[in-house]
């Protein structure tokens, strides 16, 4: 993140922004704003070691900003509003199908986050069952076709987030067809799914849609709800689990990699350059939480807050890593032990050593705030950055490493268990597999089964495509990379992953 020093540095940066072809009026009303921001010193102190850290690479701020103003990702309580309406926005609760798309579609607009768009909408087929029910089923399609729409042109960012499942509606199974017929990047869906509750006939509708538009992914609706325990969650952003009526205060992320090649030793990472970074970063991520509830007006005056639609109180900080793979390669280097992350057993356990120590030391932890998760912050998976070139997302095995399938999947699960607040494995199938749905239903079935969290699915051949989480056209990378203005904002961030990252290159598989 750039700390302006001059006021010339700031009038370069503006104009650079001004400037710039391939910028919507909108992106660039965006960029100018966090120009503002970053004008602003970082809530730590000037000699604090973060500085060293993010300098070096070994710790990454996600581009948050120096003085947030705002959570990094809200999950408003939807259910609420649509019983009782807003009185801020002067929406009385809805009697109809369109009168509840309407009263969304306003609130949506209202509800900032990192990308300033909703990175959650909410589990649209329960909000919407009891207006699909009264209404004739064809009016309810166009109804809702025309929200997707609007949501897709209007909420131009790719991060945004809604839910179905795991119970089958009609409401459902109209959604899952639309996403496959409109091929919107917008909205990134999650599928709920519980083996014990989902109809196979419904689970399979949506792998074929996966299969078409790479929506929707699936989530093991059991064991999220297993560790959320009493408290209900959603799927936001890219697939990150949190508290409903809450959200994330921040994300920032170690990269493993980059420590352990600053450490220059196994033993140096464990007993020196680890613990060292990931306390920096727990100060750090304390102090702009701190900040933003303390020295901004979102928690005293959010109309949201006001109405009771979001609580302070169920808002999580989220520990991040990236780079586990090359993380592994590297100590294994300094041991001069052979072995490959993903493949041998040498190397996977030097993974769970690395991730047993994070945990631990991360949940040693006590913040002032977030009593929803005893004060703790989560762990999560993330996905990728800008500057990641050499360092895999999450845990995952390096893109053109993977093993078969099925030795993947309980690779991964080793690795999903320590993630509750997100985690997520992408895999690319071959023509084949739109013949059978079933079948790839069953391998999720079986994923899920062996511990893993959360999946997703997408044809090789398709113009969409799961990035590192969230969805992008192809066609609209390629646009953008000519230097023509496109109006998804998440297609910049795809442009790296997709071209220099390897992203397209995963491997194929079949059923």
């Amino acid at each position: 993140m750039e700390r302006f020093k001059t006021v010339d540095s700031i009038v370069e940066a503006v104009r650079n922004v001004q400037q710039d072809d391939a910028q919507t009026y909108e992106q660039q009303t965006y960029r100018l704003a966090k120009i503002a921001e970053n004008v602003v010193d970082y809530p730590v102190a000037e000699d604090d070691a973060f500085y060293a850290l993010y300098e070096s690479g070994q710790i990454c701020d996600l581009d948050e900003g120096h003085a947030p103003y705002a959570p990094r990702y809200i999950l408003p309580d939807y259910e609420k509003y649509l019983r009782e309406g807003s009185a801020f926005l002067r929406i009385d609760p809805p009697e109809t199908l369109l009168d509840a798309t309407t009263a969304l579609l306003v609130l949506y607009h209202h509800v900032p986050s990192i990308t300033r768009f909703p990175v959650y909408i909410g589990a649209l087929d329960a909000l919407l069952e009891p207006f699909v029910k009264d209404t004739d089923p064809d009016t309810a399609r166009s109804i809702l076709k025309n929200f997707l729409l609007q949501i897709d042109r209007t909420v131009t960012d790719s991060f945004c987030h809604a839910n179905i499942g795991p119970e089958e509606t009609e409401t459902g199974r109209m959604i899952i067809d639309l996403v496959g017929e409109l091929q919107n990047p917008t909205p990134n869906l999650t599928f709920l799914y519980d083996e014990a509750v989902t109809p196979d006939a419904f689970a399979e509708r949506a792998v074929a849609a996966s299969l078409v538009c790479a929506n929707p992914a699936f989530a093991n609706d059991a064991y999220y709800k297993k560790d959320f325990g009493d408290v209900d969650y959603g799927i936001a952003s890219c697939y990150n689990a949190l508290p409903k009526h809450g959200g994330a205060f921040t994300l920032s992320r170690l990269r493993l990699n980059k420590i352990a090649e600053a450490a220059g030793s196994t033993e140096t990472f464990f007993e020196k350059t680890l613990p060292f970074a990931i306390d920096t970063m727990l100060r750090f991520m304390e102090a702009k939480i701190t900040y933003l509830v303390e020295e901004t007006a979102f928690f005293r005056a959010n109309f949201m807050v006001k109405e009771d639609l979001i609580d302070v109180d169920n808002f999580v900080g989220l520990f991040g890593i990236v780079g586990l793979h090359e993380c592994v390669q590297t100590l294994l280097g300094y041991d001069e032990i052979p072995g490959t992350f993903g493949t041998d057993e040498a190397a996977d356990a030097m993974g769970i050593r690395v991730m047993d120590y994070v945990e631990e030391r991360v949940g040693a932890f006590t913040s002032r705030y977030s009593p929803v998760w005893n004060h703790k912050f989560m762990l999560h998976a993330q996905v990728g950055a800008a500057g990641d070139l050499g360092t895999t997302a999450a845990h995952r095995i390096q893109i053109g490493k993977e093993p078969d399938l099925y030795t993947h999947l309980r690779q991964a699960a080793k690795f999903q268990k320590y993630f509750p607040s997100g985690v997520g494995d992408h895999y690319p199938f071959d023509s084949t597999a739109k013949k059978n749905p079933g079948a790839v239903l069953d391998i999720f079935k079986g994923a899920f089964r062996l511990g893993n969290r959360y999946v997703s699915a997408y044809n090789e051949d398709g113009d969409l495509i799961r990035v590192t989480g969230y969805l992008v056209k192809k066609s609209d990378v390629e646009a953008f990379r000519r230097g023509d203005a496109v109006h998804y904002d998440t297609v910049q961030f795809a442009l790296d992953p997709l071209t220099e990252y390897g992203v397209n290159k995963r491997q194929v598989e079949g059923v």
